[in-house]
């Protein structure tokens, strides 16, 4: 279990890989994002991006399942108090895998909630090629050893 106390400021951590499937992207397209690059590869030929794309929000959505599971299932997290900035820097293709970087930038034990502590960071999600697809600055809330033993 690894709780606030285990974070360093400064270190750095990927995660995971995860096959992006064009299954996937029309789907998920089709119910939230239904633009003809995200939904019809022979209209997303025709588009700035010369194929079928994943929209902003399944990266973001894939962003998540790879911190629950190579992070967050085995941490004491407490949630999130929000993302402070989300910035899609390359299309997500069919076929890409993706992976997760993650460097801790500060933490600090709330003074409003000492039993928890803040941890500030930055993701990227990488494609195959170790290019940035998506930058994301957010902040985590994690119990404080000593609280989850009960003498906070």
């Amino acid at each position: 279990m690894r709780y606030w106390e285990d974070f360093e400021v400064g270190e750095v951590e990927r995660y995971g890989a995860y096959a992006v499937t064009e299954a996937e992207i029309i789907e998920f397209a089709e119910a939230y994002d239904p633009l003809p690059f995200h939904t019809d590869p022979e209209a997303a030929k025709d588009s700035p991006y010369g194929a079928l794309t994943a929209p902003g929000l399944l990266t973001c959505a894939i962003f998540m399942r790879l911190l629950v599971d190579h992070l967050l299932l085995d941490a004491a997290s407490l949630g999130s108090p929000g993302v402070d900035a989300v910035r899609w820097l390359k299309p997500v293709y069919a076929g890409d895998t993706l992976s997760l970087r993650q460097e801790a930038l500060g933490k600090r034990v709330l003074e409003s909630r000492p039993e928890m502590g803040l941890v500030k960071n930055r993701f990227e999600v990488l494609n195959q090629h170790d290019e940035v697809v998506c930058d994301i600055a957010s902040n985590g809330l994690f119990a404080r050893r000593d609280a989850a033993r009960g003498s906070a």
